[in-house]
């Protein structure tokens, strides 16, 4: 039991529950959540530990809305995640140097605006093609604005992106070896969101939205049904993504090392997404955008930064929290806030003995621009259980 959390945002006119304090967020974020919570279709918000501003809707929320969804509550990047993988290895496996690993990496899967001169092919990965096979059959269902963009999507199909997407290797506190990553739906994942988020903003129903940004598609629409069926591509593709890209990191560190390595079963987890799920007797369109779903024996991936580490979780199936926990620490200051207040001596010192990219172009993502990882976690006590703390030897970032 959580004595400190769950708190009630104040002024909001559906229900809001929190697990952070008001003077934590910020004023612009917390009037952002109460313009949510003041949605007509909404039954109820949840604000994970990681909340932060937004582009519309709040990251670190969770939103349940009857016979509706707005975009903005699920973000551009449909289907952004993790994805995580136990190895035999142990901290005595990995050498002294590690820039060869990374560059093995770096050269495996695209990063940044990159991406693979060719298609990867998944049955040479050793993956499942069926997945994959049906998405690009049912591509030309998609928006017709996006109908020019399949080549670049099936290229883009195992890349990481920029930003805060990273593919690490970690340790436990039992010295043994992870692979993470963090990534989404890329390009193709951003354009279909905007598209709709577009379409929305036009419909009669949300002309006097308090944001228009927060405009909704109603249920037994055909605006709602195109987005659907959009959305769900995406968060499949996004999924089919990070495999493709596991898988490829797997391939470069077996390449790294002499011996036999072994990979238990991968954890997975979305954490910009919609789902229906049923709460107070409703059928519901719950979307989380910055958060993971953390039903009972759920598992998960919460990363800190590129510098203090990660957790897998196990959800503890908190109904109040509409079985949700925070995605990530969450950012403390924008991108520009950070290369103004910080310098690449600051980068160097914060990532120290992390084998990583230490220049200017990360210089937004270093530690001190993040929320403490670990208050977070202990924040949500109630919502989840800690069964790893990993800490990254190895970051990858765009």
């Amino acid at each position: 039991m959580n004595v400190e959390f769950p708190v009630e945002l104040s002024g909001a006119k559906s229900s809001t529950l929190m697990w952070a304090h008001e003077y934590e967020v910020g004023a612009q974020a917390l009037q952002q959540l109460r313009n949510i919570a003041a949605l007509p279709w909404v039954h109820g918000v949840r604000v994970m530990p990681d909340v932060h501003l937004g582009k519309g809707a709040t990251v670190g929320s969770v939103i349940a809305m009857y016979q509706a969804v707005s975009p903005a509550a699920v973000g551009v990047d449909i289907g952004c995640g993790m994805e995580g993988v136990l190895t035999s290895l142990t901290a005595a496996d990995l050498p002294d140097d590690l820039s060869g690993i990374r560059s093995r990496i770096e050269a495996a899967v695209p990063v940044g605006f990159r991406s693979h001169d060719e298609p990867v092919s998944i049955r040479r990965l050793g993956l499942d093609p069926r997945p994959s096979d049906r998405l690009w059959r049912s591509f030309n269902e998609l928006h017709k604005g996006v109908q020019q963009r399949e080549s670049k999507a099936h290229k883009q199909m195992g890349s990481l992106g920029s930003g805060n997407h990273f593919i690490e290797i970690c340790l436990d506190d039992d010295d043994r070896v992870w692979l993470i990553l963090h990534s989404g739906s890329r390009n193709i994942g951003k354009e279909l969101a905007e598209r709709h988020m577009s379409i929305a903003k036009e419909l009669p129903h949300n002309a006097d939205l308090p944001d228009r940004d927060l405009a909704v598609f109603l249920s037994g629409t055909p605006q709602m049904a195109a987005y659907r069926r959009d959305l769900t591509w995406a968060q499949q593709y996004a999924s089919q993504n990070r495999a493709t890209m596991l898988a490829l990191v797997m391939r470069a560190v077996r390449e790294s090392f002499a011996q036999e390595i072994r990979f238990d079963e991968p954890i997975s987890c979305h954490h910009n997404y919609v789902a229906e799920e049923h709460f107070d007797g409703l059928d519901l369109l719950v979307t989380r955008k910055g958060a993971i779903r953390a039903g009972a024996g759920d598992l998960g991936l919460i990363p800190g930064s590129m510098g203090t580490g990660s957790y897998v979780v196990r959800g503890l199936g908190s109904e109040r929290s509409f079985y949700s926990a925070s995605h990530g620490a969450g950012r403390r200051m924008s991108r520009n806030e950070a290369k103004r207040r910080f310098t690449v001596d600051d980068l160097i010192a914060q990532t120290a003995g992390v084998e990583s990219r230490k220049d200017a172009g990360v210089l937004d993502e270093l530690p001190a621009a993040y929320k403490n990882i670990e208050s977070v976690i202990a924040a949500q006590s109630d919502l989840v259980e800690v069964v790893a703390h990993l800490k990254q030897v190895i970051c990858v970032k765009g």
